[in-house]
């Protein structure tokens, strides 16, 4: 049994180390280049292992990565910072301007996915010999349907596209894993047999309720009391404090409240994000703000991905499966693309989304940790293994593949790109 200090010294110097070695040799884009490190390290060692069996090269490795816990260092750990981090660099007042497309993008983008992805993987699964239960089928369509908030602002980083769309993009993501947790939590109750009365049409209502709208009431009550503890005072190193202090009892409040952890940090981000830089803090205390909140993303983000890659190590996969996992990148894409596209021929909001941007948006629908992590916390079951081993394909796909040419599918898709990117 290692400490948490050697945990953290082994992730750290790993992190520190793939990132060295991907500047020097592969120039991936940083969070890509850790997890495609990560993803070879695992398999080298597998390989190893085979070679030479006495070492227990493998088995040690997988020993100390056992003792990580994916989903609540993801859940209960980064994610509060990551969306903290995101949705203080967002403007509001572009996403205020862009609420609807955010809006409909997020709620009936998310519920057409997880339908879609729902049904076909269920065929998928009956028609290659492996039945699974449509209701596990549909969990599977709610953990990998929202776009995954951490990739997608890690993967904007490397990728130009005009203002309104990237704004449209990240919104998006920040608010759909709301509604992709709440269909998750009832789906799994309901797939268990254990739904009750929380699986009916005013359960659902009632739970979405009291976690969305919750959960966003709850951030835009501490955020304000953060700003207006900001604004009292001109000490940089206290307003450094109360913006880490805020993250980390919001989310733990929002936990305790049974709101929705991730809305209530954006919320909360968004508020301080836009009011405190005008009237509630000095030039000084900006600089020192968005220099630790650009740090804790960069770290954060190192370790999440380099933790994905590695996490190979300690899952298990029946190869039965694995034909169905590699059948679900397909099915998600598809679904992806049918999202999308019935929201924006619907509505047609405005010039960035249009027909033509289809496209992109439908390879920029990135999933990553969350997707993850939740489902390694599905209980055991015969459809966790199914769940899991599609749910890290779409997972590894989108991230490397879709991430390392999104640039190349925005420069040939997009109008009005940004100068300097032309098509």
């Amino acid at each position: 049994m290692i400490s948490i200090l050697d945990l953290a010294a082994l992730l750290l110097t790993l992190s520190a180390l793939f990132g060295w070695l991907n500047r020097k040799l592969l120039h991936l884009p940083h969070a890509v280049g850790l997890l495609v490190m990560g993803l070879a390290a695992s398999v080298a060692l597998v390989v190893l292992d085979v070679a030479f069996p006495e070492q227990h090269l493998y088995e040690d490795l997988t020993r100390v990565l056992g003792q990580v816990d994916f989903t609540k260092v993801v859940m209960d750990g980064m994610l509060a910072f990551l969306l903290f981090a995101g949705a203080m660099s967002l403007d509001l007042g572009a996403l205020r301007d862009r609420a609807g497309a955010v809006a409909t993008l997020a709620l009936v983008g998310t519920l057409i996915s997880t339908a879609i992805v729902g049904g076909a993987f269920w065929l998928a699964a009956g028609a290659l010999g492996q039945p699974l239960p449509l209701a596990w089928a549909l969990v599977f369509g709610a953990l990998i349907s929202p776009t995954d908030p951490v990739a997608v602002l890690a993967t904007l980083k490397n990728v130009r596209v005009p203002e309104a769309l990237e704004v449209e993009m990240q919104g998006e993501a920040l608010f759909n894993d709301g509604i992709g947790i709440v269909l998750f939590t009832v789906l799994v109750a309901f797939a268990a047999g254990s739904g009750g009365a929380a699986t009916s049409a005013g359960g659902v209502a009632k739970l979405l309720l009291q976690e969305a709208g919750g959960g966003l009431l709850l951030g835009v009550v501490t955020g304000y009391l953060a700003y207006r503890a900001m604004r009292a005072i001109d000490d940089f190193p206290v307003e450094v404090l109360i913006t880490l202090a805020l993250v980390a009892g919001t989310y733990a409040l929002a936990q305790k409240l049974h709101a929705s952890g991730p809305l209530a940090v954006v919320a909360a981000g968004l508020l301080v994000g836009d009011r405190a830089p005008r009237d509630a803090m000095s030039e000084r205390t900006q600089g020192y703000v968005e220099s630790l909140w650009t740090l804790i993303d960069e770290v954060l983000n190192s370790v999440l991905f380099l933790l994905i890659g590695l996490e190979v190590l300690v899952l298990r996969f029946e190869a039965s499966g694995l034909l169905l996992a590699a059948c679900a990148v397909p099915i998600v894409l598809v679904a992806r693309l049918v999202a999308v596209s019935a929201p924006l021929l619907a509505f047609r909001w405005g010039g960035y989304l249009s027909p033509r941007n289809v496209p992109f948006l439908t390879w920029a629908g990135v999933r990553g940790g969350i997707s993850v992590a939740l489902a390694l916390s599905l209980p055991e079951s015969d459809a966790k293994s199914v769940v899991l081993a599609a749910t890290y394909a779409v997972v590894l796909f989108t991230i490397i593949v879709q991430g390392l040419t999104l640039g190349a599918v925005a420069r040939r898709t997009l109008r009005d790109l940004p100068e300097g990117d032309t098509p």
